[in-house]
């Protein structure tokens, strides 16, 4: 459903789920309830629509920019179930943007039954990630391709209390899908099976045969790709405590997936008899199992309206990306370690403040500011797969009434990310890559809604 660039929210979560809150930066998200997207920012608001049937299909276009430059990236051919350890060499290839352009829908249903009870059904992608770095990039033994699709289905109903309370809640059923690719130095890893094996001939074929470390021309190549689906649960409440104020909170579990696919090389050929007579596999083609733990969240939102024409919003979100600790890929076959990174994540907040203004009777204008931490917690756990940052969000946008049954909305934001520089050395072959990100987000956002 959905493949999105650079990170532009906390992590790799998404929260581009509507264009009415795009224009907001998302500030009382959980509060305002003007449109179906409620259904997944807190069902609860399914009640603060008017009575029939309402749907709401947006559309998301995201261009981001995350260059790199480098500032002492190393080789240090150690290859897991090797020993050679030679002196640090200079890292060689270009730098490159890693972030694509991306289109992120999403759709909406709301029936109120009566006053009392409302139905919602929500179609989304709340986690994304695509980032595809070039074949000879300088990180290219860390990081080719990373990318997760994600496909939610929430089903959610709403219940009215009383006149100042309602309740919700809906269930999620999540369907990931994940492609992770990275370069191989074929150079070390000849290298490092001839030295396990004492072989001097061996050595010596790797020596003549590939005889350059870190050479785009001889590298082999690594992809990971695996799937599941799986389950989780919302719940939502609104209490209005004076005609004119709304408070939000709205909760999501965290969803634990476990991932089944494939790991598939593609193996230099100056390498495969090295393989083939030491009967090495790890290059060998296998099936393989993966946990992908994703975040749980909880939003407080306030949406205040100060007169006919003016309403202020305000929202706080809490995500648990300490959940995150490794992404660790396993041989289904014998139990062995295909791949491990540390990435020891840490929860995170988003503040946002925003504001509404009845422009006329069909036009409505909207502001929103935003900061989003980043999980990351330092240079040397941050990846290229996720070069992640703090940012901060300007966003405007606006609502035009077609007429009683129509609307549509436009939003607009740029996201500021603050410059991260990133000192990873791979566990998984010791190489070093350290340099700076400089990023950028831009996201266009259209809304179409219509009630009958």
């Amino acid at each position: 459903m959905l493949l999105t660039g650079a990170v532009h929210a906390a992590g790799f979560a998404l929260i581009e789920n509507s264009a009415s809150g795009m224009g907001n930066a998302f500030a009382g998200a959980a509060a305002i309830a003007e449109d179906p997207s409620t259904t997944w920012f807190n069902p609860a608001g399914m009640l603060e629509l008017s009575p029939g049937t309402h749907t709401s299909v947006a559309g998301h276009i995201i261009v981001p920019s995350a260059d790199y430059t480098d500032k002492g990236s190393w080789v240090n051919p150690v290859l897991t179930g090797g020993n050679i350890n030679q002196a640090q060499a200079a890292m060689s290839g270009t730098n490159d943007n890693g972030g694509k352009t991306a289109i992120v829908p999403n759709s909406y249903l709301v029936h109120q039954v009566n006053d009392q009870f409302s139905l919602g059904l929500a179609i989304n992608a709340p986690f994304g990630l695509e980032t595809n770095y070039d074949n000879d990039w300088i990180g290219r033994y860390h990081a080719l391709q990373s990318s997760m699709m994600t496909l939610n289905v929430n089903p959610a109903f709403a219940y009215r209390v009383n006149d100042r309370f309602s309740i919700g809640a809906g269930l999620n059923a999540q369907y990931i899908d994940v492609k992770l690719s990275s370069a191989i130095d074929s150079a070390a890893a000849c290298r490092s099976i001839a030295s396990a094996a004492n072989s001097g001939d061996l050595l010596l074929a790797c020596l003549n045969n590939l005889p350059r470390l870190a050479s785009v021309n001889t590298d082999s190549k690594a992809t990971i790709s695996g799937d599941d689906l799986s389950w989780g649960f919302n719940i939502g409440a609104i209490y209005k405590p004076t005609l004119n104020t709304r408070i939000g909170l709205s909760y999501r579990s965290a969803i634990d997936h476990e991932l089944e696919g494939d790991a598939d090389y593609s193996v230099n050929a100056a390498l495969q008899p090295i393989l083939t007579a030491t009967g090495v596999t790890r290059f060998n083609d296998t099936a393989v199992t993966a946990d992908a733990n994703l975040p749980e969240t909880t939003s407080l939102s306030i949406a205040h309206k100060v007169n006919d024409r003016l309403e202020l919003l305000g929202d706080i979100t809490r995500t648990g990306w300490s959940s995150f600790e490794r992404l660790t890929v396993v041989n289904a076959n014998d139990g062995s370690i295909v791949t491990d990174v540390n990435e020891s994540w840490k929860d995170v907040n988003r503040y946002a403040i925003g504001a509404n203004y009845q422009y006329n009777d069909k036009t409505k204008l909207r502001f929103g500011v935003a900061y989003d931490e980043t999980p990351t917690p330092n240079e040397q756990l941050r990846t290229p797969r996720t070069p992640d940052a703090d940012r901060t969000w300007v966003a405007l946008g606006a609502n035009y009434r077609i007429n009683k049954q129509m609307s549509l909305d436009l939003g607009y934001a740029h996201l500021f990310m603050d410059q991260s520089a990133i000192d990873h050395t791979s566990e998984d072959n010791g190489y070093a890559l350290r340099g700076l990100y400089d990023s950028k987000v831009d996201i266009v956002s259209a809304q179409f809604n219509w009630s009958f």
